[in-house]
């Protein structure tokens, strides 16, 4: 998947690891937008878990990548927006698997709570897997009614 576009985000925590995610991405060949932060100066996750999501959702990126300290700032974040799968993941099997039976678009990564050798790995991984599809798209057929029917409540009591 070479050429792929992808997304990449951290706040302070995950500099280290998005800046080596990232030299390691365009070596191979992937397109690579780094959305921030460009330090390691404390932030919040926040805007940048939305950076990605909203580019995701615009097609401006075809898959996302997320660190923060333990991926669960990132992974909150960038699920409150109806289409965005972000799957925090911590060993091969999650990562082969959030792509496979949820189809994730969003790679969530905590680097406190793994070594960046593993993260480089997780990487690997995420964009390597097919998604399996069969019941496992009709899951994600569910998954997009709950978002419709969630986005009419929130329409409703916002309005």
């Amino acid at each position: 998947m070479r050429g792929l576009k992808i997304g990449i985000g951290s706040d302070h925590a995950g500099f280290v690891f998005k800046e080596a995610i990232k030299e390691k991405l365009l070596i191979e060949g992937y397109e690579i937008v780094d959305v921030g932060t460009h330090d390691e100066h404390p932030v919040a996750t926040a805007p940048y878990a939305q950076a990605v999501a909203e580019g995701l959702l615009s097609g401006d990126f075809e898959k996302g990548i997320l660190i923060c300290g333990t991926g669960g700032g990132m992974s909150i974040s960038a699920n409150r927006y109806p289409g965005i799968r972000a799957v925090l993941c911590f060993n091969p099997f999650t990562a082969r698997m959030a792509r496979s039976h949820n189809d994730a678009n969003v790679l969530v990564m905590g680097s406190r709570t793994i070594a960046l050798s593993q993260a480089l790995e997780l990487v690997n991984i995420f964009l390597s897997t097919p998604f399996a599809g069969g019941k496992y798209a009709e899951r994600l057929k569910y998954l997009e009614e709950i978002e419709k029917k969630v986005g009419k409540i929130f329409e409703k009591r916002f309005a």
